[in-house]
């Protein structure tokens, strides 16, 4: 069993937190040290776990808690820490949370979901066709759409969209914002979606506030119910946001892979699957759980209540789970990747994520032939302040202009 090894400064410095380059500590870790103890901008010292088998015994295996965290100086990023909600239960609590966020998607509210997704895009893509200029990507479609989407599902009035999408930005930010500023906007969002569960417990609407709080049982009207809302807007877009693209770069910048795609719109779903696997989405592990008993991982002897943290992004490009693991492949077929997670935890926004980016994917190639960017690459400004890598524009060209209803005209 390998005896306690140094404590490494994380997120390691070998490579830039900006564009989807992964670090290339994490292939040498998991080669050499695939368990290593390693230390972030706050909280305690940590085990960093980068295999993926490993990682998802560490995500599904009952030893390990969530719920722990709370009591402890969570190893992070960020001076906030973000233990309580649905992220800092586990079972059966965890579950019965679950249970609520299922029972709340019916589905007839799935299948309406889906339709008026389509008619979003559609909307979006139809106001920068009318221009026939380059455009971003990022203000014009990445975010409307998934916030859009999320605030029509939960019922968050048009009017206090954009405010509710600043207070969730604010909540992710790592060093754009003080502290003090994160707390006061992550309050502010709290405070909102408080009195807006509130008016749905007087006047209910066809909503997901108002499905929530028709829940019984014990988390029905305490603070659960409010975490658990609060939880739902942030990761029922916010993921979304940053993953359009990420995703778009990435096939521009693969152009053998966006040909297959172009030449294939039935592998739409198979590539992003692929491009959540291969994307390193965050700029750190997070979220550590905490074993209730002395195990063995990795070769490594952890001891109870010795916080551990699951480095998805390398699990993801394992080759001991996928043959090539840091070459983008969309015909890959094989081990299911980390890209939402996996166990009790895994997203509970995966299918509303998985919908959104196909539809917009499929339409984006379909009315947009010889889509590309339009400066180089390297030129791309990246976030450096967000728990997640992204983009902060993405300005695209095309050559022939599509218009509404899918017909083509030249420029």
């Amino acid at each position: 069993m390998t005896p306690l090894t140094q404590v490494k400064p994380y997120p390691f410095a070998t490579c830039p937190r900006t564009g989807l380059d992964l670090d290339p500590e994490y292939a040498t870790l998991r080669d050499a040290e695939p368990v290593v103890r390693v230390r972030l901008p706050y909280g305690e010292p940590a085990w960093l776990v980068t295999r993926y088998a490993d990682a998802r015994v560490v995500l599904s295996d009952p030893r390990f808690s969530r719920a722990a965290s709370r009591d402890r100086d969570e190893p992070r990023l960020q001076a906030q820490s973000f233990a309580a909600g649905i992220l800092g239960t586990d079972p059966p609590q965890h579950t019965h949370l679950r249970a609520a966020i299922a029972s709340a998607f019916t589905r007839r509210r799935v299948q309406q979901l889906r339709a008026r997704t389509h008619e979003i895009v559609t909307e979006l893509l139809d106001r920068v066709v009318l221009r026939a200029e380059p455009f971003d990507l990022v203000s014009t479609v990445a975010v409307p759409l998934p916030v859009t989407v999320i605030c029509e599902l939960l019922g968050v009035p048009v009017a206090d969209r954009q405010q509710v999408q600043r207070w969730s930005d604010a909540a992710l930010s790592t060093s754009g914002l003080s502290p003090e500023q994160v707390r006061e906007n992550l309050g502010q969002l709290y405070r909102y979606l408080a009195r807006q569960l509130a008016q749905r417990r007087r006047s209910p609407a066809d909503d997901l506030l108002s499905a929530l709080v028709q829940v019984r049982g014990e988390m029905s009207d305490g603070p659960q119910m409010l975490h658990l809302a609060v939880a739902l807007l942030i990761a029922g877009h916010e993921t979304t946001v940053r993953q359009i693209p990420n995703m778009v770069f990435a096939l521009l910048t693969h152009p053998d892979q966006l040909a297959a795609l172009r030449a294939d719109a039935s592998l739409i779903p198979a590539a992003v699957e692929e491009l959540m696997r291969w994307i390193p989405l965050s700029t750190s592990a997070c979220f550590a759980r905490y074993p209730v008993v002395d195990l063995e991982l990795g070769g490594v002897l952890i001891r109870a209540g010795e916080p551990v943290l699951v480095a998805m992004a390398s699990a993801n490009r394992d080759e001991r789970a996928f043959d090539e693991g840091d070459r983008l492949r969309l015909d890959r077929i094989g081990a299911p990747h980390l890209g939402f997670g996996h166990g009790p935890h895994y997203c509970p926004g995966a299918a509303l994520a998985r919908m959104e980016l196909q539809i917009l994917l499929a339409e984006l190639l379909r009315r947009f032939p010889g889509l590309r960017l339009a400066r180089p690459a390297a030129e791309i400004d990246w976030t450096t302040d967000s728990l997640a890598r992204t983009p902060r524009s993405l300005t695209l060209t095309w050559d022939v202009i599509a218009v509404p209803g899918g017909a083509r005209t030249l420029p």
